[in-house]
């Protein structure tokens, strides 16, 4: 059975409460959402089990995901996108849909999505990068 966004939620988002760099980001936005529009799911909580939202563990650290209300599921660039329009920040929402603009955002984040694990100190001494062994079971 999938979980529900919970009545007046206009995004949930799964995000990696041990990535510093993710982190900043999110207790941004849990600052701005007076509103409480967005559900904040931390993928990192011993609690979280991903089989409850019809997903993995391993899919959900790959990169950020969210999720609407209609049950859609969202990643990348579209996260943030709904995230910043659920705070008041269309223009800047708007502007992120510009072609080539567009391009260049869905290839930062790809990027730092690829590398996230490394650039914020995750990896081992021998520079290998793996998910938590929990993906095993998540």
């Amino acid at each position: 059975m999938r979980m529900a966004l919970a009545p007046g939620k206009a995004v949930e988002v799964f995000y990696d409460g041990e990535c510093p760099l993710c982190m900043r980001e999110i207790r941004m936005l849990m600052r701005k959402d007076r509103g409480s529009k967005i559900a904040f799911t931390d993928i990192a909580d011993p609690r979280f089990d991903a089989a409850l939202h019809g997903t993995t563990f391993s899919d959900l650290m790959a990169r950020i995901q969210g999720r609407l209300p209609d049950g859609t599921w969202i990643e990348g660039v579209e996260v943030f996108r709904q995230l910043y329009a659920a705070i008041g920040f269309r223009r800047l929402v708007g502007l992120s849909r510009v072609p080539g603009i567009s391009h260049l955002l869905a290839l930062g984040y790809h990027l730092f999505a690829r590398n996230r694990l490394r650039l914020t100190g995750r990896c081992g001494p021998d520079g290998a990068c793996a998910i938590t062994p929990r993906d095993a079971t998540n």
